[in-house]
């Protein structure tokens, strides 16, 4: 089976670029290079930039089933990505209890 290919593969998230083809998130003259789950989660973060990213779709589309141990491990890249982000405090990741996240980005 095919992975299905995203349409846009480069974002700009606040002060930070991505680049979902290379799994580069670039700050100035930092670049971090991302695990694939870490660069998987991002990407679809930014597919629904500012709007809710369902638990569930993140989970079955990342890890293949929205287990309860499947779960914690996405906590974990969330807090990564988190990391990564923190130098800019415009972007952030927004925990929707029960729900999901939001990558919220000013325009």
């Amino acid at each position: 089976m095919q992975e299905k290919q995203h349409a846009q593969i480069e974002f700009n998230i606040g002060m930070f670029h991505f680049n979902s083809k290379l799994r580069t998130l670039k700050h100035g003259t930092e670049s971090s290079t991302l695990s694939p789950k870490e660069n998987e989660l991002l990407l679809m973060l930014c597919e629904y930039k500012n709007d809710l990213l369902p638990r569930e779709t993140a989970l079955k589309r990342i890890w293949g089933s929205d287990t309860y141990f499947n779960g914690r491990s996405m906590d974990v890249y969330i807090a990564k990505l988190r990391k990564y982000l923190r130098d800019d405090s415009s972007v952030e990741i927004v925990n929707i209890h029960g729900n999901g996240f939001r990558l919220v980005i000013p325009d």
